[in-house]
């Protein structure tokens, strides 16, 4: 663990023995008081030069999928136009009977979402679970002319976002690397790096004189250490926020952090889908695909009295206890949440849910996580997450090049040496070591990776040190 590439700001910028000839002061700079913190500073730099070495190549390809994933959404509308789109006729058809039409091409599975026209030029989705061939969590939509009742085609969705299988293969290469839960553990282990990775090179880019962190006029290492620190201090607020939302559904930070949100009462709350006292005594609730009773258009037409504008989708009752449970799905701004239960015998609301009277958490939650997509404020913020993404692979870049252009023989790449921990006074360190403790504890991957490194690096000082008795 001698050598390792930077991921932000000033990877490696100081050395044993003094600062490199094309960092050193000039002699007319001023000498500065050092700051309480500056014992710190060694042991932010040395740490912050050990993360480039396991989530570097994690980042890199985080950042790629993350940039395609962004640009998903416009090329999903380019290559499913066909089945998204259609020419505006004069009325449209009831939605029973594009649910009809839509069974008659496609009568295996059943029925487990229907997603009207939300536009004028947009198809109906019906969305069938139990087909042969779907993989399990996913449904098939088959896309219906709302003005003539034909269907346009049938593709897999996945997701609440409905994601279409060119979205959805990028979504799970971002997420898992398409090895399932094993492979989750990279995208975590990214995302819970990329914020300690991008915080602490912002303290160490700051740190600097404001005389050695200009680009203009300087090459070499100096010009490469410039771009990367100017890019990666604009950017690094941009970075603590995708790497905060990163962990909202993770695996094992993001179990931690749903279990705080419920011991607050801030969970996520979900309109309650039992049915009125009549439904399952008179034979008349729904089931699948048929309704006698209130039937699908009665259902709808409840829902819009109720105020729930497109887009939404109707999800049938699960069994003859269940009532049908319609919600707007829109995701960007203004976020269109609320849902509301209608008993499937009655056509009558049962209960309701405004997304207004989601708890404080809950609403941050689902705007970080659709802003984090780039959903919340639609081309505008996947332009965003490109630019974002952009910039961590440049960082990464140089922060490789930083690496290669600093070579001195054999000290190539080597950071600062051991033991910038005893130069930490008590008072600071014993409480420092107590939040990484914990901070560790809910972001488990982020505890175990450092306690990683610090054993890793006992381990090879201890070798290094017999070796110089030895010899």
């Amino acid at each position: 663990m001698s050598t390792a590439p930077s991921t932000s700001p000033t990877l490696g910028c100081d050395r044993a023995g003094g600062p490199p000839s094309d960092e050193a002061p000039q002699p007319d700079a001023p000498v500065r008081s050092p700051r309480a913190w500056a014992p710190l500073r060694p042991l932010i730099l040395r740490l912050h030069f050990y993360a480039g070495v396991l989530v570097a190549p994690l980042l890199l390809v985080a950042a790629t999928t993350g940039f395609l994933y962004a640009a998903s959404f416009q090329a999903e509308k380019l290559v499913y136009a066909h089945e998204l789109t259609v020419p505006v006729g004069e009325t449209k058809l009831p939605v029973s009977e594009q649910v009809a039409a839509a069974r008659e091409a496609h009568p295996d599975g059943t029925v487990s979402a229907i997603r009207p026209s939300p536009e004028d030029d947009a198809t109906t989705r019906v969305l069938l679970s139990g087909v042969e061939g779907v993989d399990a969590g996913h449904t098939l939509a088959v896309f219906v002319d709302p003005y003539t009742g034909q269907v346009r085609g049938a593709l897999e969705q996945y997701g609440s976002t409905g994601a279409l299988p060119l979205r959805t293969w990028i979504d799970e290469f971002h997420r898992d690397l398409h090895l399932g839960d094993t492979g989750r553990f990279y995208s975590e282990l990214a995302a819970s790096w990329l914020w300690v990775i991008a915080g602490g090179g912002l303290v160490l880019w700051f740190s600097r004189r404001r005389a050695l962190r200009k680009v203009r006029g300087t090459s070499g290492r100096r010009r490469t250490l410039g771009l990367h620190g100017t890019v990666g201090a604009w950017a690094a607020a941009g970075f603590l926020f995708l790497s905060a939302t990163g962990l909202t559904w993770s695996a094992y930070a993001g179990a931690n952090i749903d279990e705080l949100r419920t011991s607050l009462g801030h969970s996520t709350p979900s309109v309650s889908a039992a049915a009125g006292e009549h439904a399952g005594h008179d034979g008349t609730a729904a089931s699948g695909d048929t309704a006698a009773g209130a039937g699908l258009d009665e259902v709808l037409a409840a829902a819009r009295a109720k105020g729930l504008g497109d887009p939404v989708e109707i999800v049938p009752p699960a069994d003859a206890e269940s009532a049908y449970v319609v919600r707007q799905v829109q995701r960007s701004w203004p976020e269109k949440q609320d849902s509301v239960a209608i008993d499937p015998a009655t056509g009558e609301v049962t209960d309701e849910l405004r997304f207004a009277d989601y708890p404080l958490l809950a609403k941050l939650t689902r705007w970080g996580i659709d802003l984090h997509t780039g959903i919340l404020f639609g081309l505008a913020n996947q332009i965003a997450l490109m630019g974002l993404a952009l910039a961590l692979i440049l960082l990464i870049v140089w922060g490789y090049r930083m690496w290669w252009q600093r070579g001195r023989d054999s000290a190539f790449g080597r950071p600062l040496p051991r033991g910038a921990w005893q130069q930490v006074p008590p008072w600071i360190l014993v409480p420092l070591a107590a939040g990484v403790a914990v901070l560790g504890y809910f972001v488990p991957l982020l505890g175990i990776s450092l306690a990683a490194f610090i054993v890793v690096d006992v381990v090879l000082g201890e070798i290094a040190h017999r070796r110089g008795r030895r010899a």
